[in-house]
This record gives structure tokens, C-alpha cells and sequence, in this order.
């Protein structure tokens, strides 16, 4: 395996992405730290509304809010990667980054690398500052005092700064809350090569870079995966992308040779174009970047190489996630096989609907599927493909209060003996809805840092 200093003498960092959300699988990112002569191990593990989860869980335990599975990831890879020299970083502190950075260092102590210096990166969180001021959401214009009493949390997307100084600081592991998912990558970029904050364009090439790992196993062919036109062997012990990168950003995209799925042009091409908008402004905290020159080249098998990603001065503003409580869920759901089982659950949703109205239940959606028949395409569908066998009734409603939501549930449970016939497999669930705008803070009222943690306490 390739050391961290390549042949031709230029130095190269390896990063390994060690998962691509919050509950990705745990055993590809041991099998990096343990096969991958990584430099870093990196888990992106937040989407919008993860954080607005964690906060509740903070809310009703003070010591909780970090991602659920950062004790058990930690105990599969911090062995490993101590005895490897495998610094990670990641944004598995989600509502609670000191709790996350304490609980690691216990952990560490437990198993015996009671000598890794353990940081949190703070400063996401700015509830405060956005409930003092006057703010609109970029989506519906609406004003976000409107909501104040239904706001769970408001969390800047945080760059690279501050995790570039925890590694300075010698850092084995940074836990961050809301960072920006290319950040997490770039910053130990930052570190290792010496960049400058300003240096736009080598941070547009290093945004590319995090662009292209931050979702794991994507990249290595998983979300890539179509039977028959895109066969993609060893699905089931896929293993996640290596990013080999020069001191001028370029990066290889490989894997280790071992694991399942592959390393393709079209693969690369498909997770460069994921979740982009204006290839040209890629709108992120550490730089504007432009995707639109990027070359993509295979060099081997299962390996990829990927440049010409520039890019311009970032903004003054920084986006920041509000999230709010926005009603609640209702869903009942039963199952109808044999002949005529779609007339049967056609006339099941009619008694629903019919009750629902009756009961006076009061919702401001309101939906009812035949899974496998309209619930993904609706009447566009609908063309003759033969009377299906089996058939399952789907109703789910938006209300106000969670016992109005139970209701939408209950109604469909009652099928079971109230007809028609054959029904089976009745479930019923309700959930609280948590909803996501954005506003645009200046950057100016956000202020990054970290610190360091040992198991109990706090240092400087």
C-alpha cells in the first residue's frame, strides 16, 4: 500500500471517508483504518434535521445530543487508528460536540489510548443570535419571529477554520457540530499542505475533493447500482473511497483492493453532480467553488484521477439550518393479497376516507396510497399491467396534535374486523414532524473554536 510520501517524493495525504450519514454501516470505515494507510478518517454523519433530533435529546438528557452511534463507532476504529497513526474527524458531535469529544476520551481511556488528545469544535450553534435579531427565511420569506415558539435550533454551517486549528493544536480526534460536509475534508487539507485561508482556488480543487468523499459509498459504486445497467459487484461488503491528494488539490479517488464495489469515471462523475445546483458557485463557508473545469480521468483500476476544481472568494454570510416543529404525522398501514385485492384496498381507503371525514379528525394533509400501484407516481401510473396479488394501503396525515395524528391510524387499524375482507399486516405509527428553512447570518455574528476535552473535564 502507497505510504503518505509518493514515490516521486511529493508528498500525498490519504483521507478515508468512514461513513456518509448519520447511520451508515460501521465495518467499511474499520476496514480503512485497519488496510487504507490513511492520514485521516473522516465521518460526515449530519443531515438537515439531524441536529434538531440531537438538540431534543439533549433537551431531555443534558449529557445526550451527539449521533447515536459515535460509542460504537469509536470502539471499532480508535484502537486501530491510534496503532496506525489514523487522525479522524467528524461531525458526529451533532447538538453536543463536548459531550461527543467526552464520552470518546472515556472511551479511549477504556481501551487503552488514554493519550489521543480529543477536541470539540463549538460555536455552530447560534439559537441566540438569530432569535435576538431580525431575520427572514430564504425559502418562504416568511419572518422567523413567526415561528420563535416552535424554533428547536439554528446552526451555522461552520468551514474549516477551526478544525485546521485543533489539528495544528495536535489533535487526534475533532468532533464538530454543523460543519460544512466538504469542510471536514479540507481542513486537514489546510493543515497538511500549509494553505492559506485566502487561497481560493486551491480551496475550490480541496471543496471537490470533500464533495466527492463526503458521501462514502456512493463513490465506490452503492447509491451508483442499477441491475443490469450498472452492475456493481460485492454490494454487500461495498467499501468506501480513499482520496489520495497533492499538494495542489488533485486527488486519486480509489479503495482498498479487497472490499466490495469498483472506482469509475462514472462514478466519480455521478457524486461530482450530486446535490450541485450552479456547478459554476458551489456556495460553501471556506470558498466560492467552480466544478465547471473538473476533469475526470481513470488511471487504473479503481483509481480515478480528479482536478481542475477552482474557485473565488467566499461570502460574508453564512448559511444557518433553523428547525422547527411543524405538526405532527399520522400513518396507518394494511395489507390486502389474493383476487381482487386491489378492489378490496380501493374500497379500504374509501371507508378511511370516509371516517376520517365523519370522525372529524382535522388535517392539513392528507394522503392515500396503493403502494406499488400509485404511491410513488400517482395516476401517471395507472396503465394496465394486470391485476396485482397483493396490495398494500398506505394513509398518512398531517395535524396539529399527536392525538389527532393517532387517529388517522387507529382508523385504519379498525379494518381488520370492519372490512373488507383479507386484510393483514395492520401498522400504525405516529411521529412528530420537524421541518428545515435557512437564513443567511453574517459571518461576523459566528464565532468557531475548539477545545480540548478529557473524559469528565475540559482543558485549554
Amino acid at each position: 500500500m502507497e505510504s503518505t510520501m509518493a514515490t516521486a517524493g511529493q508528498r500525498r495525504v490519504r483521507l478515508g471517508a468512514g461513513a456518509g450519514y448519520s447511520g451508515d454501516r460501521i465495518e467499511p470505515a474499520l476496514e480503512l483504518a485497519e488496510h487504507g494507510a490513511l492520514d485521516y478518517l473522516i465521518f460526515e454523519c449530519l443531515a438537515e434535521r439531524t441536529i434538531a433530533i440531537a438538540q431534543q435529546a439533549r433537551r431531555k438528557d443534558a449529557s445526550l445530543g451527539y449521533d447515536p452511534l459515535l460509542e460504537a463507532r469509536m470502539r471499532a476504529v480508535l484502537p486501530t487508528s491510534a496503532r496506525h497513526r489514523v487522525r479522524i474527524v467528524s461531525n458526529m458531535g451533532a447538538a453536543n460536540p463536548q459531550g461527543a469529544a467526552r464520552k470518546t476520551a472515556e472511551i479511549a481511556r477504556e481501551l487503552g489510548c488514554g493519550d489521543l488528545k480529543i477536541a470539540a469544535v463549538t460555536g455552530d450553534d447560534v439559537l441566540d443570535v438569530v432569535l435576538a435579531g431580525h431575520y427572514r427565511f430564504e425559502e418562504s420569506g416568511d419572518d422567523v419571529a413567526a415561528y420563535r415558539d416552535r424554533i428547536v435550533s439554528a446552526n451555522a454551517y461552520l468551514g474549516a477554520e477551526a478544525i485546521v486549528g485543533a489539528l495544528k493544536a495536535g489533535a487526534d480526534v475533532v468532533l464538530t457540530g454543523r460543519v460544512a460536509d466538504p469542510s471536514l475534508f479540507v481542513a486537514p487539507l489546510i493543515h497538511e499542505f500549509g494553505w492559506r485561508m485566502d487561497d481560493w482556488e486551491t480551496l475550490g480543487q480541496a471543496t471537490v475533493v470533500g464533495h466527492l468523499l463526503e458521501c462514502a459509498g456512493q463513490i465506490t459504486g452503492g447509491y451508483f447500482a442499477d441491475p443490469g445497467f450498472k452492475d456493481v459487484p460485492g454490494l454487500a461488503r461495498l467499501g468506501f473511497p480513499i482520496g489520495i491528494v497533492d499538494a495542489n488539490g488533485n486527488v486519486d479517488i480509489t479503495k482498498v483492493g479487497h472490499a466490495g464495489g469498483y472506482v469509475t469515471e462514472a462514478t466519480c462523475k455521478e457524486q461530482l453532480l450530486y446535490e450541485i445546483h450552479d456547478p459554476r458557485r458551489y456556495l460553501q463557508p471556506d470558498v466560492v467553488a467552480d466544478f465547471s473545469s473538473v476533469r475526470v480521468e481513470q488511471q487504473a483500476h479503481d483509481r480515478v484521477r480528479v482536478s481542475g476544481g477552482t474557485g473565488t472568494q467566499r461570502t460574508d454570510t453564512l448559511k444557518v439550518s433553523v428547525a422547527y416543529i411543524d405538526g405532527y404525522i399520522g400513518e396507518g398501514q394494511i395489507s390486502y393479497g389474493g383476487p381482487g385485492a386491489r378492489e378490496r384496498a380501493k374500497l379500504a381507503l374509501d371507508i378511511v376516507r370516509d371516517r376520517l371525514a365523519m370522525t372529524g379528525v382535522a388535517t392539513s394533509e392528507l394522503r392515500f396510497d396503493l403502494i406499488g400501484i400509485d404511491s410513488l407516481y400517482g395516476d401517471t401510473a395507472q396503465a394496465e399491467r394486470g391485476e396485482p396479488y397483493e396490495v398494500r394501503l398506505r394513509v398518512a396525515g398531517r395535524t396539529a396534535s399527536i392525538e389527532q395524528a393517532m387517529r388517522v391510524g387507529n382508523e385504519v387499524e379498525t379494518l381488520y374486523t370492519n372490512g373488507p375482507a383479507g386484510g393483514g399486516g395492520a401498522t400504525k405509527a405516529t411521529r412528530e414532524v420537524i421541518a428545515v428553512q435557512s437564513i443567511l447570518l453574517p459571518r461576523t455574528l459566528v464565532n468557531p473554536t475548539f477545545e480540548f476535552v478529557e473524559a469528565g473535564h475540559e482543558y485549554a
